[in-house]
């Protein structure tokens, strides 16, 4: 879709993309990761997916994706916060740290191998420009761990799906490609879930009239 400017249009695209879908040792490390996983759930094994964001506003495209800070050179990619990797303190690390792009004319890496994209999850611009804000208010809680209680690990798949869900987008009908798996989305929802919660439960007056 081509926004022209000037005009007040949006749309947020999904991209599911095969986990390791540029690396040889990532894709073997999900495959691993995901038949003990499989293993242990007593389910088959899936394919694994990580997603990346598209959004246009106003004539104007932004990439948001959660990866490892050396995962591209590329000057100018809109990086608005970084977290680590594994452990906390392995974030002194920059092959421990990862960060959060809110990319202006960005470009997803490995798009040419992604499935069943792009996943249009909404045009309304209200919502759009509302998930842009919230990027750099994302949580930094550490890759791989649940350190927010969500029953399920963080990761660049618990970002998009926090930010969809935060900003007010439908989530009934996102879903990964057949046969895939999103390892760390259900963790997003959670917690964008929760935050809901607490916002509502804030905002509303005592029954006997009193703020909350």
């Amino acid at each position: 879709m081509t926004i022209e400017p000037g005009t007040q249009a949006a749309e947020v695209s999904v991209y599911w993309l095969p986990l390791g879908a540029g690396g040889h040792v990532v894709r073997w490390n999900g495959r691993l990761y995901e038949a003990l996983a499989a293993r242990r759930e007593h389910r088959p094994a899936a394919g694994l997916y990580h997603c990346a964001l598209e959004v246009l506003v106003d004539a104007d495209r932004y990439v948001i994706e959660m990866a490892p800070v050396w995962a591209t050179h590329a000057t100018g990619r809109g990086v608005v916060r970084e977290g680590p990797v594994g452990l906390p303190w392995l974030g002194r690390f920059t092959a421990f740290r990862y960060e959060i792009r809110r990319w202006r004319g960005g470009v997803i890496p490995d798009a040419a191998a992604a499935v069943g994209s792009p996943y249009r999850a909404g045009d309304d611009i209200g919502r759009a420009r509302h998930l842009l804000d919230l990027v750099p208010q994302a949580p930094l809680a550490t890759w791989g761990r649940d350190e927010l209680g969500t029953g399920e690990m963080w990761n660049s798949n618990s970002l998009v799906a926090w930010l969809l869900a935060r900003s007010g987008h439908d989530m009934t009908g996102i879903r990964p490609p057949a046969g895939g798996r999103l390892p760390g989305w259900r963790a997003g929802l959670a917690l964008a879930a929760r935050q809901t919660l607490t916002a509502r439960r804030t905002a509303a007056p005592h029954l006997d009239g009193r703020p909350s």
